[in-house]
């Protein structure tokens, strides 16, 4: 069906004919402009900055402060629709201009969020999972003290406002720590403080929401962040935790962002309890640090979704269409050449990595020290080898806080018995995985004296990122069979021998399922070939294992012909003698 040309212009008036608004010229406006351009908008900023990292990816900036009402009113006039790549904005200059243009997120919701402490009184009233928290009502040192009546220590005090990057934030570990956590504020105290009883997260989460004109919602993976100095400093795409967390981390997210008003992408920060809890820290009203990675690792990145959003354009997918990513902020080192040098060391490391590497510097003058000034992302299809390459990056990177003992890859293999029994026989799948350097999960599962957990299991293994099931087939050989009738995932039997039929009725359990119910097998008592058929599953999506695969069938090679040279130089007699 053709499309008339009165169709066809009125498409080019509705979108390619409208300008976007943005009070802000930092990076978030950058990356948005460069989102803008693909989609066709025109993009004018609003920086006090001449020649901003914004407005040299603009089609035009405003050298004006974004809290200044006549030059909000004048970038107002120019724009259709005017958002933020910044939250502490002028909001009555917003209201101001709402007759002039559509203002998204909504000056109503900026307000709230902008003061961190008004932001937490409105999630709370509204049933939003948080920690503790408290204003400092009597100010000074008497307020942080009454707030560490209520919470002990340490806690967190906090400035209402002007908080991001760790600035606006103080730990306050004893009454000693008081007025030195005061002082620190003071620069961004003119609002008032408040207290946050301590959380004693495991792991820092972020979701970012988006939100269509329409009111049609999407979000991200949850990802997890890493803080340098208060900063966050690497992010990792999606965060190596179990599915039901991921699901619960977006509950909560999406839960939040409906509380608000307006369009746009919306980052969640979140924290995760040692018993699962996930609990909401606060919300950005624009893109977010956490969500760079989506430029490189998802359908449509944060910022195209924040435009798409604002624009009333339909909403795209926010799915990763790679298997894993992770983000590493590039923070100035200094001021001088050398300090220039040493903070484009980590974008030089990373143009020589052998994986899907993107660098994006942000054309900001100068490399001031912890100031973000770019980022690399890493892509691959499996987080192992985006871990690799993450470690490759040198020096520089070695005191990443991703490379501690702390992080944990999470599994994607799932090793199963009926009884601890099994464990002789299923041990080596295991040393298998961690031979090919695959995260795996080793754990008993019976299907007749814990029928409700394998249930359980199974429903929800492929929802935990579970690729492939290893299941051993004991006395009544029942686990494999059951667990693939449930899960959509491939299970891989291995018959165990027994000491009355010798796994021979394990295996025709196995290789007699239903149509419909596949299990596949390899040898009896044999789950070495059961993880290497896993590996090479697996490997379908990731090169490294197949590189590796083909490294492990060589060095069998090797083996066996060692062994033929041998036993020619030496004779069957000798060879047989020396035990081979």
């Amino acid at each position: 069906m053709s499309t008339s040309p009165s169709v066809i212009s009125a498409s080019r008036q509705s979108v390619l004919q409208r300008t976007l608004g943005v009070l802000g010229g930092g990076q978030l406006g950058r990356m948005m402009a460069d989102a803008a351009h693909r989609l066709g908008v025109r993009i004018v900023v609003l920086d006090p900055t001449p020649n901003s990292p914004a407005g040299q990816a603009a089609d035009k900036q405003i050298v004006g402060d974004f809290k200044n009402a006549e030059c909000i009113a004048e970038l107002a006039a120019e724009c259709d629709v005017l958002t933020v790549e910044i939250e502490h904005v002028n909001v009555d200059a917003l209201e101001a201009s709402a007759a002039k243009c559509s203002i998204q997120p909504s000056p109503a919701t900026i307000r709230i969020i902008q003061n961190k402490f008004v932001q937490k009184q409105h999630l709370h009233a509204r049933g939003i999972a948080l920690g503790e928290f408290a204003e400092v009502v009597a100010g000074g040192r008497q307020g942080v003290m009454d707030a560490a009546a209520r919470f002990g220590y340490p806690l967190m005090l906090k400035a209402k406002c002007l908080a991001y990057d760790g600035r606006g934030n103080a730990v306050v570990k004893s009454e000693q720590d008081i007025d030195a956590a005061i002082a620190s504020l003071s620069g961004a105290a003119a609002g008032g403080l408040y207290a946050e009883k301590w959380v004693p997260f495991t792991r820092e989460l972020a979701v970012m929401v988006a939100r269509g004109l329409d009111g049609k919602v999407v979000s991200y993976p949850a990802v997890e962040t890493f803080q340098r100095n208060s900063i966050c400093h690497t992010v990792v795409a999606p965060a190596q935790i179990s599915g039901e967390i991921l699901a619960r981390a977006a509950a909560v997210a999406e839960a939040a962002i409906a509380t608000f008003d307006g369009a746009g992408i919306f980052g969640v920060e979140l924290f995760l309890l040692a018993d699962g809890t996930v609990l909401l820290n606060e919300i950005a009203p624009r893109p977010h640090n956490s969500g760079h990675y989506t430029i490189e690792a998802c359908h449509t990145s944060q910022f195209e979704q924040h435009i798409r959003a604002v624009m009333g354009l339909p909403l795209g997918s926010p799915a990763m269409r790679v298997g894993a990513s992770v983000m590493v902020n590039v923070l100035g080192s200094g001021s001088s050449d050398q300090d220039f040098d040493n903070t484009w060391a980590l974008c030089s490391s990373s143009l020589s990595l052998p994986s899907s590497t993107s660098i994006h510097w942000y054309g900001k003058e100068g490399v001031r020290n912890g100031r973000k000034v770019g980022h690399v992302t890493i892509t691959g299809p499996f987080m192992p080898d985006v871990q690799a390459a993450l470690r490759a990056l040198g020096p520089s990177f070695a005191d990443s806080p991703v490379l501690e003992s702390t992080f944990k890859l999470a599994p994607v293999v799932s090793v199963i018995m009926g009884s601890d029994s099994d464990l002789k026989t299923m041990t080596a799948a295991a040393q298998i995985l961690t031979q090919f350097g695959v995260p795996f999960e080793l754990t008993i599962v019976s299907a007749h004296r814990t029928p409700q957990r394998m249930m359980d299991f199974a429903k929800t293994a492929h929802t935990r990122g579970i690729k492939v099931i290893i299941a051993a087939a004991g006395g009544a050989a029942h686990l494999p069979g059951m667990v693939a009738a449930i899960t959509p995932l491939p299970v891989i039997g291995v018959p165990v021998p027994l000491s009355y039929l010798d796994g021979q009725d394990s295996l025709y359990s196995i290789v007699q399922m239903p149509r419909g119910v596949p299990v596949a097998t390899v040898a009896i008592g044999n789950s070495t070939n059961a993880a290497l058929l896993a590996v090479r599953i697996l490997s379908v999506q990731a090169p490294s294992l197949l590189e590796k695969m083909i490294q492990y069938q060589e060095s069998m090679e090797r083996e066996v012909l060692g062994k033929v040279d041998k036993l020619e130089q030496v004779g069957w007699s000798s060879y047989t003698a020396a035990g081979h």
